[in-house]
């Protein structure tokens, strides 16, 4: 029963049309929003070597400053997030003006097909046969081609040779991915990297329902494929609730979240704020950003695995891919970028273990403990008191350099 109404909801996340000018609104919206905050706002556009067209947003000074040189961050979004997740909170307690008021220039990025990165030079993500291939990328892609393409473009646009990265879960990992894959590049421009709550090792995945979701993420992957189902959106969560409400009924299911079955594993899996509706409990996000169901289906087989690794095309083609038959992992132990990882103790998708674990492994790495026990993966985002307890720790660290 649960796994049906769970095939629903996650097969009725349909790609949802949005033409370029509605994109265009979006950034707009964004860019708007950050000046009625009294900060000064561009929108860059990037072109990977792939074509994807990356939607770039900069604060490039504080509300008190002037133009010119000054040290640059990048930030990156999460999973399912995307860059107006740093702002979010206003202008006292956000990420991104709280940098900006330091004394930085802060770039903040958009993976591809995101709500501001939905734009490629041929493929249209709309059309049923070309979204297949526009969607067809994993964090690895988003972290070997994404993220060398936006900080370059940073670097250059601010005529700086280095920039401090600050990532946050899935912005974390697809830093790991890069620095571990291309060392060599990430040392000639990557000065320091913060990450928070970065998602890599996990050995001792935190929760047993969302680890129990990702046996079936195989599954649920090859099925959505077939069907053309390949895109994950806000607009497109919101029609599949209708769709499992009526599922829901049949099955006398009465909260969707509640009890220990796939329906709370597939909460947890967005990991953000729910709204607690009569019935159903589909999780809300403040503009969420989207993804592609591989993304998704990435972390699933490494929450599966338990292994932090590249994506698995299965035996025959990784032998071609790899060399081998199973996907090789990222060796951290290049990673000699200094790198603080903050996590927390009430983190449902990276355990303390796995951080210090990784740390071990970094030779210039440390892990830093948030000092709220009861901190959460969405808080590095959505609560005030990331200020205190994770901003200015890093605007401190950033000083030092």
């Amino acid at each position: 029963m649960e796994v049906r109404v769970l095939v629903v909801v996650l097969l009725g996340v349909l790609t949802v049309s949005a033409r370029t000018d509605v994109l265009e609104r979006r950034n707009n919206r964004l860019i708007d929003r950050i000046k009625s905050q009294g900060y000064s706002a561009e929108l860059h556009r990037v072109v990977t070597k792939d074509g994807y067209v990356l939607g770039l947003h900069r604060i490039p000074h504080g509300k008190n400053g002037s133009p010119g040189p000054r040290p640059v961050v990048f930030v990156m979004h999460g999973l399912m997030s995307a860059s107006s997740h740093f702002v979010h909170l206003g202008s006292e307690y956000a990420l991104a003006y709280n940098l900006a008021d330091a004394g930085y220039d802060v770039w903040m990025g958009n993976h591809r097909g995101n709500r501001y990165s939905r734009e490629h030079v041929s493929l249209n993500p709309n059309d049923s046969v070309e979204k297949l291939e526009f969607f067809d990328y994993s964090y690895e892609d988003v972290g070997l081609i994404d993220l060398p393409a936006m900080i370059d473009y940073a670097l250059a646009a601010s005529r700086q040779e280095k920039l401090h990265y600050i990532g946050h879960s899935q912005g974390g990992t697809v830093f790991l991915a890069l620095a571990s894959l291309d060392p060599e590049y990430s040392n000639k421009k990557i000065a320091s990297a913060h990450l928070l709550a970065g998602v890599g090792y996990s050995d001792n995945f935190p929760s047993a329902p969302l680890k129990k979701v990702s046996d079936f993420g195989g599954i649920i992957y090859t099925l959505g494929s077939r069907l053309g189902i390949v895109e994950i959106s806000f607009d497109a969560l919101r029609r599949s609730e209708r769709q499992a409400v009526e599922a829901m009924e049949q099955d006398g299911v009465v909260d969707f979240c509640a009890g220990d079955g796939v329906y709370k594993a597939y909460c947890e899996m967005i990991g953000v704020p729910y709204l607690l509706g009569d019935r159903l409990s589909l999780p809300v996000v403040p503009e969420m950003g989207g993804a592609s169901l591989k993304q998704l289906a990435h972390f699933a087989q490494n929450i599966k695995d338990g292994k932090f690794r590249r994506w698995d095309y299965g035996p025959v083609t990784n032998l071609r891919v790899y060399r081998s038959f199973i996907p090789p992992s990222f060796d951290l132990r290049k990673i000699t970028i200094d790198v603080t990882m903050h996590y927390s103790l009430s983190d449902i998708v990276l355990n303390e273990l796995d951080v210090l674990a990784m740390a071990a492994v970094m030779p210039n790495s440390k892990a830093r403990k948030i000092e709220r026990d009861t901190f959460k993966h969405e808080d590095y985002i959505f609560s005030k008191d990331s200020k205190e307890l994770v901003n200015d720790h890093i605007i401190e660290a950033l000083n030092q350099f």
